[in-house]
């Protein structure tokens, strides 16, 4: 076994960390009868060799042994290595698009030839994954469909095998890998495509399992998403009932955990996987339909509909697949989720931990379209074992065991409790108050719901003295700004004017460490509190001379507030807008100068340079501005529509001025009704999301619906 590896000259190949002399112990450890050493070396190949799918030299290197090993029926976990050879041979670099994205001047570069070549290599020897597709083994069973579909050179000859052990296939979840191998196919091969659509539909129809029925229409859906059937939702979800009835019926004994637990990264995932999986009969149809959700794409009407079919599943993991799959689409897609909401805040009162959690995390990042579960988590948060009926009385201690499945609810504790807190008040739900009080007496509260207060409105002022509790207290001076920022914020947004005592101890004990950070953030809740705020004139004035912008343009916002005296601010804020400055210190001055509004009006020549700009959010913050203080619609608008176009994350700060401008800026009308006509949110990113993503394009809706009520009453 592993002939010829003492041959290869390792020190002299890398990997991720360095010289590759480590990697021949990595393969044999690939080898070994433990199962913790096997592991704990497969983890140091993606750690690595593999480290993030890039494949180095000595990548390359490691194909033979690997191929080698993969081949020997002695090798255990080989299911494990046929992953890792289909993961290092499976990447398809997309043409120029992605060798653009290499450079070769980087130190990291990998040169493009070594994911073709590693491709190549293991076309070459991919002979072998003909034989594991009918291995003893279930987990190489598994993994075989997938390496043959993604690396065998031959896709008739892979077709034509995939088909034949279907027929004689009697596990599951092999079953659909076998399907999911032949969509694959399909979308490699375009020549293939129309056959194996074909066969696909009529597995949908023919087959016996609904397993097999809802893989083969989930499949045809991926390879045809423009041919999907109207009936599409009534079919899955009937498929659906099916699985959970059989599946039922037929449900095997869980796993006894004597699987070795190595404190590897590859461990912790499977035993989250594992973790996920427990308890449900067929964990699998989640990948299933994220596929399908996938391909359904735009037809939010029809994905709303299948997610309210989950939801009202007797099955707790449908309801759990729905709620996340729901976060998926709610992040991308604008629709009617009113239905969908109150459903997920339903299952705050199931038993089932995990479907608790997974309800309070998808409410957590709606704000305001969270309203219609409002009333859920309102009598989550006061009756049953995770109400507040005094310091720490969650229904258990801190952390301690709870009720639920494995002992542990995901509401005992603080972050269930202020998942749930935090869920109500960005909902704008004044039942927050009470209960935020509450969580302030306990003590330290997640920053989160300190930042979620400017939504409760006038009802907030009641927390006013609880805000107040000096920050330095408890943490040493280089945490001030991180334990001071969201109380701070919190005192601005309920107008806790009898805090500028406290506000006014932080501003004057700001340390080194985030100095200007802290001066910010205390004059931004000194300019809150208005003419209450007199005392700290004479601080806000000294800071109009700071060297940095963000604080000197604060404190003159702050000063503003205070006095309502502008000559000093002006000439304060002008020094900003020169040609020596920053766009981050033009920007700050400008947005000042457009909350001060028409008093300002002396600066308007002064930001007349920013409409040229090269930097888009200079352009922005000057046109904005510009209209604010001197009411020059006809100057500032043609730079506002031209970055709505540029970039679609300026267009909540565009809006914000067009719904101000009214009937002066009628010529921005079609483009405020294509907004409010698309059906894709703005801010939309395909793999990535924010906390507020959601929040800021409802935001960005309102303004819209605002702006064009205000063009269409012409009213000033």
């Amino acid at each position: 076994m592993l002939t010829g590896i003492e041959e290869v000259d390792w020190a002299s190949l890398g990997h991720a960390y360095g010289p590759a002399d480590d990697v021949p112990e990595l393969l044999r450890g690939l080898a070994s009868a433990d199962p913790a050493e096997r592991e704990t070396a497969l983890d140091g190949m993606y750690g690595a060799v593999h480290h993030q799918g890039d494949v180095y030299d000595s990548t390359l290197a490691c194909i033979p042994f690997l191929l080698e090993l993969v081949a020997d029926p002695a090798v255990q976990d080989r299911g494990c290595l046929v992953e890792l050879l289909t993961s290092i041979g499976g990447i398809e670099l997309d043409d120029d698009e992605e060798l653009d994205e290499l450079d070769p001047d980087d130190e990291e570069f990998i040169p493009a030839a070594n994911y073709a070549m590693a491709a190549a290599a293991i076309a070459a020897g991919a002979d072998v994954f003909l034989g594991l597709a009918s291995d003893p083994d279930p987990e190489v069973r598994l993994t075989a469909p997938c390496a043959l579909a993604s690396l065998h050179p031959e896709p008739v000859r892979v077709l034509t095998l995939l088909r034949e052990r279907l027929t004689v296939e009697r596990d599951t979840e092999v079953r659909l890998a076998l399907v999911a191998a032949l969509g694959r196919i399909a979308l490699r091969h375009a020549v293939l495509r129309a056959e194996i659509v074909d066969w696909l539909g009529w597995l949908a129809r023919a087959a016996h399992d609904p397993g097999l029925r809802l893989a083969a229409l989930v499949q045809r859906a991926r390879c045809a998403p423009g041919d999907i059937p109207d009936d599409v939702v009534p079919r899955v979800t009937g498929l659906l009932e099916e699985i959970r009835t059989t599946a039922r019926a037929s449900a095997a004994p869980g796993s006894d955990g004597s699987r070795h637990a190595a404190p590897t990264l590859i461990g912790q995932v499977r035993e989250l996987l594992e973790e996920h999986a427990a308890g449900r009969p067929a964990p699998w149809t989640e990948e299933l339909l994220r596929t399908l959700h996938t391909a359904l794409d735009d037809r939010v009407d029809d994905r709303i509909a299948l997610i309210l079919a989950q939801l009202r599943s007797p099955d707790w993991g449908q309801r759990s697949d729905a709620i996340w799959l729901c976060g998926g689409l709610i992040r991308i897609w604008r629709g009617r989720y009113e239905e969908v909401v109150r459903l997920v805040g339903a299952q705050l009162h199931d038993p089932e931990p995990r479907l608790r959690e997974a309800a309070t995390s998808f409410l957590e990042r709606l704000f305001e379209l969270g309203a219609p579960a409002a009333d859920a988590l309102a009598a989550r948060l006061t009756s049953g074992p995770s109400a507040w009926s005094g310091p720490g009385s969650l229904g258990g201690s801190r952390g301690g065991p709870g009720p639920g499945a494995g002992g542990q609810s995901a509401f005992v504790g603080r972050s269930g409790r202020d998942g749930a807190l935090l869920a109500l008040a960005r909902a704008g739900d004044t039942r927050a108050v009470p209960l935020l009080a509450r969580a302030l007496e306990e003590g330290e509260v997640r920053r989160d719901l300190l930042y979620a207060t400017d939504g409760l409105g006038p009802s907030a002022a009641m927390l006013a003295p609880l805000l107040r509790r000096p920050p330095a207290a408890a943490h040493p001076p280089q945490r001030l700004y991180d334990r001071a920022a969201p109380l701070l914020y919190a005192l601005a947004a309920v107008r806790g004017r009898q805090a500028v005592p406290e506000v006014l101890r932080v501003l004057r004990g700001a340390p080194p460490n985030r100095r200007d950070w802290v001066r910010e953030a205390a004059l931004r809740t000194l300019a809150a509190f208005g003419p209450a705020a007199r005392d700290a004139v004479p601080d806000m004035r000294r800071l109009l001379a700071a060297e940095s912008a963000s604080v000197a343009t604060t404190a003159a916002r702050a000063l503003w507030a205070a006095e309502g005296e502008v000559r000093e601010i002006l000439a304060a804020l002008e020094r900003w807008l020169g040609p020596g400055a920053s766009g981050a210190e033009r920007c700050a001055a400008a947005q000042a100068l457009g909350e001060i509004g028409p008093a300002a009006g002396a600066a308007a020549p002064a930001l007349l340079p920013g409409l040229a700009s090269r930097d888009l959010w200079v352009r922005v913050r000057s046109a904005a501005a510009l209209w604010r203080v001197s009411g020059d619609a006809a100057t500032a608008l043609p730079v506002l529509l031209a970055a709505w176009e540029e970039n679609r994350h300026a267009r909540v700060d565009v809006a914000e001025c067009l719904a101000e401008m009214g009937p002066a800026a009628s010529e921005a009308q079609l483009v405020v009704l294509t907004e409010l006509t698309r059906r894709r949110r703005h801010n939309a990113r395909e793999g990535a999301s924010g906390s507020h993503d959601v929040h800021l394009d409802e935001k960005l809706l309102t303004l819209c619906r605002a702006a064009l009520a205000r063009m269409e009453r012409g009213v000033f």
